[in-house]
């Protein structure tokens, strides 16, 4: 018998998120052109939304990734840092890839940095304490004065879209003393206390502080600004959602703050997904949901740690686990699955890459489940090759294969991942579940089989619909026919170390 059987659930089509980057991308065409180009494809797919690394002009101009941002409303539009674009293209060519994308059926996720700001245009004197780095609730030295990039004037822009302009008393610390030259954790000493804010994290005692010039959310001019910002970023290029970096960094109730606005504004409804990097506290992530009143979606950083465990433990990890201690167990409706981002990547601050052999596997167990909204990973469609140096020092080139399973297997969670689910997860290294479909979506339903060690094979329930029907391994992966018993029962098979997908025989993707 099932282990557990899911509720049937009206057809509606499914949701396929993208990150459409990763952190080294260096291909040819500038990002946006590539997007504007694939719109079509990345529709046929079956991917609705695709999340953008950050859009605006960060400190290090067409050279900056995105998440050191000086100027939120230069879109590659403004001489400033040294460029008119980004990294990715300038306004023009982002303003095409997102009319190509609408043309398609698909929508945009922007990326939306709001915890610090980077490459101050002016000096300014400012009252500090050193912080122990450790432990941010101790001060280590009493008052005293540095120079800091804390005025943000946005000379290029002169003040088009905003004249707003960024000082010390926007800011709760800074990591730079210019007239010392010398790196550390400084607390602004300000109107709006000698500390820091409450955020959701207490590693280090209070993880408010992360990086470069600290957002403080006390300042009411603030939080105007960049709601203001939010409505001027909707109405010039309409995005589908906003994806909420850093957020544990960050005073919850400006996010609450900050969304309720973004989603009164808006004329149509929004896709908010917010990072709360947790590997070690499932707890954590519910604990900020409960917090934000499950106002939006979360990535599951939970099941991606469970994913890189088993890719690395093989037979040893016992699937039938995998997806215990998960956000996507515990809260799916809220749940943002993915296999890996651009900061577990290999040779980043976070890196657990998934190893090779399991991400066909991995991408099973988001795609075709009925729980949670997954989320691809751009190297994983497309590839990726790069080099840098590692914690060592050492230069390294990586190269990351795609899954070439993955087409097939968006398009099978687009056209067929519908109907009633039946689990199987009751073997350590062989699981299972099954789809029955839905008569609203022809040929709908499945069976997917996998194994992390030897060959694999389970009795599963297909329902009485399939009856006498014909069912074939989608993937390839094995050759044979299965034809469902009178019923409704199939015996499912799957080569050692792999996973089968197993559709109706006359499916067509």
């Amino acid at each position: 018998m099932p282990e557990s059987a899911g509720q049937c659930t009206a057809p509606m089509n499914n949701q396929l998120l993208i990150q459409y980057f990763h952190w080294y991308y260096n291909e040819d065409q500038l990002l946006w052109e590539k997007v504007k180009n694939d719109a079509g494809w990345l529709s046929e797919l079956g991917i609705t939304l695709l999340w953008l690394p950050p859009t605006y002009k960060g400190r290090e101009g067409a050279n900056c990734i995105g998440y050191e941002p000086y100027d939120l409303f230069d879109i590659g539009e403004f001489d400033q840092k040294g460029s008119v674009a980004t990294r990715y293209g300038d306004r023009s060519q982002y303003e095409a890839a997102v009319a190509a994308l609408r043309s398609h059926g698909v929508g945009t996720v922007a990326d939306v940095v709001f915890n610090h700001k980077a490459g101050g245009d002016e000096l300014e004197r400012v009252t500090v304490r050193r912080v122990d780095p450790n432990n941010r609730e101790a001060f280590i030295s009493e008052d005293f004065e540095i120079d800091a990039w804390t005025k943000f004037t946005f000379p290029g822009r002169k003040g088009k879209h905003s004249a707003f302009i960024w000082d010390f008393h926007c800011f709760s610390g800074v990591d730079w003393a210019e007239d010392l030259q010398e790196s550390a954790i400084f607390s602004i000493q300000n109107q709006y206390g000698e500390g820091w804010e409450p955020v959701p994290s207490t590693e280090n005692g209070n993880y408010d502080f992360l990086m470069f010039d600290d957002i403080d959310f006390r300042n009411n001019n603030v939080r105007e600004e960049l709601k203001h910002w939010g409505s001027w970023y909707l109405e010039s290029f309409k995005p589908a959602g906003f994806r909420l970096d850093a957020v544990k960094h960050i005073n919850t109730g400006f996010v609450n703050e900050w969304v309720d606005h973004i989603n009164a504004v808006s004329e149509e409804p929004l896709f908010i997904v917010a990072e709360n990097w947790s590997v070690e506290s499932l707890q954590a992530l519910e604990d900020y949901l409960d917090a934000t009143g499950s106002r939006f979606q979360l990535f599951d950083s939970m099941l991606h740690h469970n994913l890189y465990q088993a890719s690395i433990q093989g037979e040893a990890y016992d699937l039938s686990q995998i997806l215990n201690n998960t956000l996507v167990s515990t809260r799916p409706e809220r749940a943002v699955t993915f296999v890996d981002n651009h900061d577990t990547q290999p040779l980043q601050s976070l890196e657990s890459y998934v190893d090779f052999w399991f991400r066909p596997l991995a991408y099973a167990l988001i795609l075709l489940r009925e729980q949670g909204i997954p989320c691809l990973f751009f190297p994983d469609l497309y590839g990726a090759i790069y080099q840098d140096a590692g914690a060592e020092g050492e230069e390294h080139e990586i190269m990351l294969a795609k899954v070439e399973e993955l087409p097939v297997l968006a398009k099978v969670r687009a056209q067929l991942a519908y109907g009633m689910q039946r689990d199987y997860f009751d073997f350590p290294s062989c699981i299972g579940w099954t789809r029955e479909g839905d008569a609203e979506k022809p040929q709908s339903g499945f069976a997917v089989i996998m194994s992390n060690g030897t060959e694999g094979f389970k009795d599963m329930e297909m329902g009485a619909a399939f009856a006498g029907k014909t069912m074939v391994d989608v993937l390839g992966k094995r050759e044979g026919e299965v034809i469902v018993n009178e019923e409704g029962w199939g015996s499912f098979h799957c080569a050692a170390g792999s996973v089968s997908v197993w559709v109706l025989k006359d499916a067509s993707l």
